[in-house]
């Protein structure tokens, strides 16, 4: 558990007795709203304009803002939560929406308290969609065989070039926090960029495998301005001089991800539970007792083994996440008087969620496609491959392998993960 430091308390926890009640509910129309014709929107596989538009109706951009003395916003358990059940109804939007939270922060993880006050007013009043990518460079020589992004100093700031691939947010995000290379002295910075601007190209990717509308794709920077303003923060190249609370940044979008593949085994086995109940088996299912329960599914006990079988693995998968959520909450809070072993403490805990939540959604979402055989075809099938492609694709942004090899180095050797915005 984070301990508090010895010069000031740990931020307080804001009192969001009242959007407690409001959340859930405003979470759980629009997640009936986008799982009405979430099959439909998968298979055109648009820009998803207008369900940005529904998330802007229901005001969830701006629902997370970093806790203060006003009590402004929601708090991280929240924002996850929403993220978990927008991602059973359409888990492309649930990442859209995880990747804008953890990128909304930004601002608290690179820069100073006043520079990010002066950034999050704007963006909960407007609503913004962030998109992009903080990620940078591990070494000096990455940087220099591949900087993808440079700042060059300009009058007035920065000049901002480079193409860059990102897995949300082209062409439909409101701002960018980038990671680019400072040409002059190799430092890497993050900052804001206005995707409006006319030096900005957008090329979204229509056919991806899963995760269609996320609004995946790449996007050319050619002399785009930066303000001073809008430079965000330096990342030290050296580890030991990265601060543990930035280091929080690529732990709260894995974990973010964890919530949309968790929400995404949710929403299958929900979706492929209906459809047993209510859609004779096409193959002989007899039982052990002889009896036939080809017209009678719900009772088919080959059947209820198998949805044994993935609802636990779902339970597994949330029972392992919720502690980590819990941790990343209080560090969160805790800012800049993190420490260094709070940080590893939470890194294990969050590899821990994603390695056994990439197992569980694999597992159910595979089974729910063999449970389901014989019903799907292009034309007009209930679409439960869409699960199966989604978690495919998301699983494959992160490595469970290497998460495990974390956690076994921590137990074994005590040996804290790297303090790295590499995701």
């Amino acid at each position: 558990m984070p301990k508090k430091s010895a010069t000031r308390p740990a931020s307080p926890e804001p009192d969001h007795s009242a959007e407690e009640g409001i959340w859930p509910r405003v979470t759980r129309e629009l997640a009936d709203d986008l799982a009405v014709d979430a099959l439909t929107r998968d298979r055109a596989g648009k820009p998803p304009f207008d369900e940005i538009a529904r998330l802007r109706e229901a005001g969830l951009p701006a629902l997370l803002l970093p806790p203060g003395p006003l009590g402004r916003g929601s708090d991280w358990r929240t924002a996850c939560a929403v993220i978990r059940e927008i991602s059973a109804a359409d888990s492309s939007i649930g990442e859209l929406l995880a990747r804008h939270y953890v990128l909304s922060w930004s601002p608290r993880f690179f820069g100073t308290p006043e520079s990010a006050e002066g950034l999050e007013s704007p963006a909960a009043e407007e609503q913004w969609l962030w998109g992009g990518s903080t990620d940078t460079p591990g070494t000096e020589a990455e940087a220099a065989a591949d900087p993808e992004l440079t700042l060059t100093p300009a009058p007035g700031g920065y000049v901002l070039n480079g193409h860059k691939a990102f897995a949300s947010g082209v062409a439909v995000a409101d701002r960018l926090a980038l990671g680019a290379l400072r040409t002059d002295t190799g430092e890497s910075l993050i900052v804001l960029v206005d995707p409006a601007h006319p030096a900005v190209t957008a090329v979204p990717e229509h056919d991806r495998l899963g995760q269609r509308l996320t609004g995946a794709g790449s996007i050319g920077f050619d002399g785009v301005p930066v303000r001073p303003d809008h430079v965000l923060g330096v990342v030290p190249r050296d580890e030991h001089d990265l601060s543990p609370f930035a280091a929080l940044a690529p732990l709260a979008l894995r974990l973010a991800l964890v919530h949309v593949a968790l929400g995404i085994a949710e929403g299958a086995l929900a979706e492929a539970r209906d459809f047993s109940r209510a859609t004779p088996r096409t193959w002989p299912a007899t039982g052990p007792d002889g009896g036939d329960y080809a017209d009678r599914p719900g009772r088919d006990p080959y059947l209820l083994l198998a949805y044994g079988e993935l609802v636990a693995a779902a339970h597994t998968a949330a029972a392992v996440v919720e502690p980590a959520t819990e941790a990343l909450a209080r560090g969160l809070l805790l800012e800049q008087d993190l420490g260094v072993d709070e940080r590893a403490d939470i890194a294990v805990l969050v590899a821990a969620a994603e390695a056994v939540t990439s197992r569980s959604v694999m597992l159910v979402t595979t089974r729910i496609m063999e449970l389901t055989a014989g019903a799907d075809s292009p034309a007009d099938g209930p679409g439960f491959d869409r699960f199966w492609r989604n978690a495919r694709v998301l699983t494959a942004q992160g490595s469970p392998t290497h998460s495990l090899r974390d956690i076994g180095d921590h137990y074994l050797n005590g040996t804290h993960p790297a303090l790295s915005l590499r995701i």
